[in-house]
């Protein structure tokens, strides 16, 4: 990897892709300087995935040294901060925040979405250019939200419809929460969530799974 200057942790510069405030540069700051190495590190913001719609995110420190051309390298609030390139587009603009709800936690404020495509990985594009509008899929939505969800909340999970083929009655759903990463997730859409789609909507010619769920990380499993 090529190496990069460090930046001069003094204020915000031009290239900042995350803003931090205040009081979350202080908590990062802390434990930072808990670290052995800590003058060699930075704080690196990476999109993981998606989780319920949303994006979801890493934060970890690593050697500021290590970021690709690249990747962008810039100074928020005295912390030196590394953004993977892959992630500069959906990070633009976002900030870091401390939240003192629920015993506090630093939590990402992103005016960005994910796309259609990554919503829906792996869903054709003539599909996606359907939307989730037509007749079929808002009768599904109206299902998963009135009888699926409720049932499904339990164990930290929802379904959601990511894409509908209104033409070949396909919906496409992905499922976030408890139910992402789930060992029993093909169980709960087979004989749980697909049955209660087809007895309301008989219509549907297929139901398919597009969670990512290697990216589940607290799967809810029954004993």
């Amino acid at each position: 990897m090529a190496q990069t200057a460090a930046q001069p942790a003094t204020s915000t510069d031009e290239r900042t892709i995350v803003a931090i405030t205040p009081e979350a540069a202080k908590i990062v700051s802390d434990a930072m300087a808990q670290e052995g190495n800590a003058s060699e590190l930075a704080l690196w913001l990476e999109v993981r995935g998606v989780d319920g719609g949303k994006y979801s995110y890493d934060l970890y420190f690593q050697a500021r040294t290590d970021a690709d051309d690249a990747d962008a390298s810039f100074v928020s609030e005295q912390i030196d901060v590394v953004v993977p390139a892959g992630s500069i587009d959906p990070l633009r603009g976002a900030r870091l925040e401390w939240a003192d709800e629920d015993g506090g936690g630093l939590i990402m404020v992103n005016p960005n979405v994910p796309s259609a495509a990554e919503l829906a990985p792996g869903v054709p594009e003539e599909v996606l250019a359907q939307g989730v509008t037509g007749v079929l899929a808002t009768r599904v939505i109206a299902v998963l939200e009135s009888d699926v969800n409720p049932s499904i909340a339990s164990h930290g999970g929802r379904a959601d419809l990511v894409a509908m083929d209104e033409v070949e009655a396909v919906a496409y759903l992905a499922l976030s929460g408890g139910c992402q990463g789930c060992a029993m997730s093909r169980m709960t859409l087979s004989q749980g969530i697909e049955v209660t789609l087809r007895d309301q909507i008989p219509e549907l010619s297929s139901i398919l799974d597009v969670t990512d769920h290697a990216a589940g990380t607290n799967p809810y499993a029954t004993r």
